[in-house]
């Protein structure tokens, strides 16, 4: 009996980003509508106007730094008074901007030495390179002006993760706020954090012993007529006392990357006559996030509070736009660090589909995500995909980001996309993963994923049998699983 298909065995060399095809193996359940941004938001050629505008000295600190070659990431004395020089700055602004540069992405550090980031060469004409810029530098504004040298770094900390509350509330506000309500909310989240963290006092002071005097208001207890007072008193961390000079950081160094600036308002002196209002860009940035997390939280898995592998998961059936606005929602409610952990540690599992999920959301995360990836290169499963991740960080264009993996790395990775395709697909996407192959027959292409090495190789060879519909090709590559699965050559 004769096959009624072709047998040519050759194959095209279509060079698909793996990952793509294994992601359209899900049923796709369809994209949400866009939200609308708030009535008043400028459009986003005025808002990247805007931030093109308050991030002109980071843009040319950065191009100076382009043109002039090696120069060293933490920049010395003399390199900065040259950069100062050649700019007409002071050596401290130079400092600020250089800072700047680093922190939006326009400078990124390989090996000690700066070169210029992806985001610079896009920054005149791409809108959206320049907003996201923008909210990187929005993001890590903690680190834009030191925190005042007499804090506790506890107190500091503790300010950092209840900021986001206090602009959620200027956000919904859309207006002033005065700086005394944010105080008083700041030291309610700051009073939350410590019970979620169920801090309690413990040591050889909790415990009385059998000499102390009874606690205040029992029987025999001497009388404390300071003790009301002593609940604001400038000691204790949970008072406004403590919690204004924070505060105040945090408001200028919010003011210095131009998110919110700050009003006299009508009030008495002092913080009381203060209020603070968010900028266009500000005001953008933080309905953008709120919007992100609440996305994710109307997730059928709700995706925001999920771990990582549960989080890829619920993402598996979205297209590319809003997974990566799922991406996002997940990784701001959380610390970076912590987030590219769980995601590499994800990407170890058996799933291979959640493999390439795993790196798709490291590339949400950028330049935060370098030092782990770099890492794990040396591990055989998640190489390809950390030297793809790492060449198109890199400036690569994805499209020709393959050429850096070896002969060996590509079908490693073709064998790894088509274990998520047999997991989670259909056998025709599985049939036409065969085209994205680098190599140019199936003999040639079976005798390499045999020699590769790959845990899911039978499996896969199986799938592929029984899913192509030449019995030839089927029989040949069944031929080949069971001289995988027996030791065979």
């Amino acid at each position: 009996m004769t096959s009624r298909t072709p047998r040519d065995s050759r194959l095209r060399l279509v060079r698909h980003r793996p990952m793509a095809t294994a992601r359209r193996a899900v049923p796709n359940r369809g994209s949400r509508p866009a939200p609308r941004p708030p009535e008043g938001t400028p459009p986003p050629s005025e808002l990247a106007r805007q931030a093109r505008s308050g991030l002109a000295g980071a843009v040319r600190i950065a191009r100076w730094a382009a043109s002039r070659h090696g120069v060293p990431g933490v920049l010395s004395a003399d390199v900065l008074a040259e950069a100062a020089a050649a700019l007409g700055v002071s050596p401290e602004q130079a400092r600020a901007d250089w800072d700047r540069a680093r922190l939006v992405g326009l400078i990124e550090l390989h090996g000690g030495t700066a070169r210029p980031g992806w985001r610079l060469r896009a920054w005149d004409r791409d809108d959206s390179a320049v907003l996201r810029g923008w909210v990187a530098l929005l993001d890590a504004w903690s680190l834009a002006r030191p925190a005042p040298a007499t804090a506790e770094p506890a107190a500091v900390a503790e300010v950092v993760e209840a900021l986001p509350q206090l602009l959620s509330l200027l956000q919904l506000s859309a207006g002033p706020v005065p700086v005394a309500t944010l105080l008083d909310m700041l030291g309610q989240r700051v009073v939350e954090l410590r019970t979620e963290r169920c801090e309690v006092p413990y040591g050889p002071a909790a415990a009385p012993g059998p000499d102390d005097p009874p606690p205040a208001g029992e029987p025999g207890a001497p009388a404390s007529p300071a003790s009301p007072a002593s609940q604001d008193s400038p000691a204790s961390p949970d008072s406004p006392h403590s919690l204004e000079p924070l505060l105040d950081w945090a408001l200028d160094a919010l003011a210095s990357v131009g998110a919110l600036v700050m009003l006299d308002g009508s009030g008495e002196a002092g913080d009381q006559g203060r209020e603070a209002v968010l900028t266009a860009l500000g005001n953008w940035a933080v309905w953008v996030k709120l919007e992100q997390i609440c996305v994710a939280a109307q997730s059928p898995a709700g995706n925001i509070e999920q771990p990582a592998a549960d989080m890829l998961r619920g993402c598996a059936s979205l297209t590319p736009g809003p997974a990566r606005a799922e991406y996002r929602a997940w990784l701001a409610a959380r610390p970076v660090g912590s987030a590219v952990s769980e995601l590499i540690e994800a990407a170890r599992g058996d799933d291979a589909l959640l493999r390439g999920l795993a790196f798709e959301a490291l590339r949400v995360v950028g330049a935060p995500a370098e030092p782990a990836v770099r890492a794990v290169v040396d591990e055989s499963a998640l190489r390809p995909y950390a030297l793809l991740w790492l060449a198109e960080h890199e400036g690569v264009d994805p499209e020709d980001a393959l050429d850096v993996l070896t002969r060996e790395e590509a079908t490693w990775l073709w064998v790894d996309t088509a274990a998520a395709i047999a997991d989670h697909g259909e056998s025709p996407l599985l049939v036409r993963h065969l085209e994205s192959a680098v190599q140019g027959t199936v003999p040639a292409l079976l005798e390499e994923v045999r020699a590769v090495g790959h845990p899911r190789t039978v499996q896969v060879l199986v799938a592929l049998a029984a899913a192509h519909p030449d019995p030839a090709l089927a029989k040949a590559v069944r031929r080949a699983a069971f001289q995988v699965h027996t030791g065979g050559v």
